[in-house]
């Protein structure tokens, strides 16, 4: 039997290390023992060094009976049950140690542990969570930059995918309204005026964007995915804008959207290639907007080792719409081509056209529009920065703007600049802020549609 001394008051209770204990071989071989303790734990620490993790479990629960908020205790617990491969036990006292640790370090080491035994235990998704808090305690680069290759790694092997993006911008058109209350087209006045609610209303808009994706197979050259989207838009308008349309509220200018997609991607001569398929569904001031069905491809080349080709098309269809000039059919493809500078830069350029044939005339058009980006490779003080400017052009063969004018040919141009900076230094759990500077304006013929936008984002993304 086991008896433990009374010299000190912080030896363990002889009952508690006698009932962990009395099963070892090494209390079996002496008839009285007396631990402390630290005692205890560097015997836990030895019994994992040496490959006796029931010894080690054993000692653990004792040290547990005398104090349940020990830390290391439920960290050397954690060890042992992923020596014994049961990842299941192992992650919950991993969890245990990370809410009863105090300092950056324990935070660290209990949290990652925690990531591999969710891991073994099969649950990649939950790993990834782990990680997520393991970067709230990185302190160094070498940190930082193993966390997010381990989180690369889990995001490839986890048939699961997320994503979730969100901004909140004021702007002083949250409507796309007008800028003038004239209506004037191909410069002769109408005589008639536009209404409050078609004319630039200041105010706040608030975006989240979720996407879920599920890989249903995969194999060394092709993988399937299914996925689905939702993205949500709202208004809050200012208290002057609020004045000017008091028949309106914020809801009549929200709107969301949400999809499905199936897409298969594989390997093709050097590069990839892809078909995705969609349905989705809009609404708009709470009410149904459109459904629609899309089919799409992309083919993907590097082209020598800086720099990449995409290629795209698609064809989509649009029923079951509110007003005759969402329902129709559009045509579509584009091209876009990264260069990445021997500076770090990165430097692309996107062009992209759409033909559109609507039920309503009002609904048919031609578009292009013409983009360029350039993302420098390094940071600037705290702040990584990229900048776009695109150019676009939209044409209408024959617009109504009312029942008593004649339809007429329609041209919109629209240019729009914008500057994103994300401060990647001020992160937490890997997400860090940005904010996006951005202006546009857009001319018609038909000024109902000329219309001017300045806003300042505040969002979130991820760092890996």
């Amino acid at each position: 039997m086991l008896c433990v001394t009374s010299r000190t008051r912080k030896r363990l209770a002889g009952a508690a290390l006698a009932l962990a204990l009395a099963a070892s071989p090494a209390a079996r071989a002496q008839d009285d023992l007396a631990l402390t303790l630290p005692q205890a734990r560097a015997l836990a620490v030895h019994a994992l060094n040496t490959g006796d993790a029931p010894l080690a479990l054993r000692l653990t629960g004792g040290l547990l009976q005398a104090n349940s908020d020990d830390m290391t205790a439920h960290y050397l617990r954690a060890a042992a049950y992923a020596r014994m491969n049961r990842p299941h036990e192992g992650r919950r006292s991993a969890a245990r140690a990370y809410r009863h640790a105090k300092t950056r370090e324990d935070k660290l080491r209990s949290s990652q542990l925690a990531a591999q035994l969710a891991y073994a235990e099969d649950r990649p998704s939950l790993a990834q969570i782990w990680l997520r808090r393991s970067a709230i305690h990185t302190a160094t680069q070498h940190e930082q930059d193993l966390l997010a290759r381990d989180y690369r790694i889990l995001r490839q092997r986890n048939p699961w995918s997320f994503s979730l993006r969100g901004e909140i911008r004021p702007s002083n058109n949250v409507n796309n309204g007008a800028d003038s209350a004239r209506n004037i087209i191909d410069g002769i006045p109408d005589f008639g005026f536009l209404p409050a609610a078609a004319q630039a209303l200041s105010g706040k808009i608030g975006t989240v964007d979720a996407v879920a994706g599920y890989r249903l197979r995969q194999s060394d050259t092709s993988q399937t995915t299914l996925s689905g989207r939702l993205y949500i838009q709202r208004v809050s308008l200012s208290s002057a804008s609020q004045a000017r349309v008091p028949q309106l509220t914020n809801s009549d200018f929200g709107s969301t959207y949400a999809e499905a997609s199936l897409e298969h991607r594989f390997k093709a001569g050097g590069g990839a290639a892809g078909v995705q398929f969609s349905l989705g569904e809009s609404w708009y001031g709470g009410d149904r907007n459109f459904r629609l069905a899309r089919l799409g491809g992309d083919r993907f080349w590097r082209v020598g080792e800086s720099s990449q080709l995409i290629v795209n098309g698609f064809a989509e269809t649009r029923f079951a719409a509110r007003t005759l000039t969402n329902d129709g059919t559009s045509f579509g493809m584009g091209a876009t081509y990264r260069h990445k500078l021997g500076t770090g830069d990165t430097l692309s350029l996107s062009l992209q056209l759409r033909d559109t044939e609507a039920t309503a005339p009002n609904g048919t058009f031609q578009t292009a529009s013409l983009r360029a980006g350039y993302d420098f490779g390094r940071a600037f003080g705290p702040m990584r920065i990229s900048t776009a400017l695109q150019v676009g052009q939209t044409e209408y063969d024959a617009y109504r703007a009312s029942l008593f004018i004649p339809a007429t040919a329609r041209s919109d141009t629209s240019v729009t600049g914008d500057v994103t900076l994300f401060f990647e230094d001020y992160d937490y759990a890997g997400f860090a802020p940005t904010v996006r500077i951005s202006a546009g304006r857009r001319s018609s013929n038909f000024s109902m549609f000329s219309s001017s936008e300045f806003s300042v984002s505040l969002g979130i993304r991820s760092k890996f």
